[in-house]
């Protein structure tokens, strides 16, 4: 198979530890400045833990479907 049979369970923990990182990194520390006037001051709260949850789970099904 071409990249491997686990391409899937990579690419599932690449997007969702891409996704929980970043979303938490955009809540811990918001841009310094705002580069749009149409750009939020901060990241929405609700939907950034919401991706960090979504994004945590999907790695951790990923590293355990690479174990396993």
């Amino acid at each position: 198979m071409f990249l491997g049979e686990d391409l899937l369970a990579y690419l599932v923990l690449a997007i969702g530890a891409a996704m929980a990182v970043g979303n938490g990194l955009a809540i811990i520390r918001p841009p310094e400045s705002r580069r749009d006037e149409d750009d939020l001051e901060k990241a929405p709260i609700l939907r950034s833990l919401f991706f960090v949850v979504i994004g945590s789970i999907a790695a951790i099904w990923a590293i355990a479907s690479l174990i396993a």
